[in-house]
């Protein structure tokens, strides 16, 4: 499994996701922001939202790939299930990306 997150808070945010493996999803995102208490609401939205989507957009690529590998090996129900997380990510990510475009002005 490999989950490396590497942050530039200068508007991109970049991430590579392996998920062969199951795990859980605390992670412990420390920005360096002094005390964090200097971020608006609007900054700190700008952030989540860059991220969120780049994650978003990982798994979503997992399930349509393991939905693949399910029907190959002949689950086809299990498949179709995988199919559909994958369809309602990119709904997910239409609707952040919207916000953010609302955000953005």
């Amino acid at each position: 499994m490999n989950h490396d997150h590497n942050h530039d808070h200068g508007g991109s945010h970049n991430h590579n996701h392996n998920h062969e493996n199951t795990h859980d999803h605390e992670h412990s995102h420390d920005h360096g922001h002094e005390n964090g208490q200097n971020m608006s609401i609007e900054e700190k939205l700008a952030v989540l939202f860059s991220h969120w989507v780049d994650h978003n957009d990982s798994h979503k690529d997992n399930f349509f790939s393991w939905a693949k590998k399910a029907e190959d090996a002949g689950l086809k129900k299990i498949a179709a299930h995988l199919e559909q997380a994958g369809t309602l990510s990119e709904k997910v990510t239409r609707e952040l990306k919207q916000a953010q475009e609302v955000l953005n002005g």
